[in-house]
């Protein structure tokens, strides 16, 4: 089985040569681009994933206030809900 068969998609050397513009649209595409010599696969050519800003404690202090009723105890329906008590037709298990 050659590489095009087993890596639906991949080009050899050559090709990436005259097309690696293309290429490398194809990569920031999502597409993971197969780089074969003769017909062994040797490079896969894909995105690099963007690097992620770090998280700041306390960037949005004072941008917004809670009440206390944030705080206050969920009442019994809806804590059941989140604890997963209820059954599919809505009422509660056990009950």
């Amino acid at each position: 089985m050659n590489a095009q068969g087993k890596f639906p998609g991949a080009i050899t050397v050559g090709e990436a040569k005259t097309t690696l513009s293309k290429l490398i649209a194809r990569a920031e595409a999502g597409e993971e681009v197969v780089i074969c010599r003769g017909n062994v696969p040797v490079v896969k050519l894909v995105a690099v994933a963007p690097k992620r800003t770090p998280r700041v404690p306390g960037r949005y202090k004072g941008e917004f206030t809670l009440t206390d009723a944030f705080f206050e105890p969920l009442p019994d329906d809806i804590l059941d809900a989140w604890e997963g008590k209820y059954s599919g037709d809505g009422e509660r298990e056990g009950s």
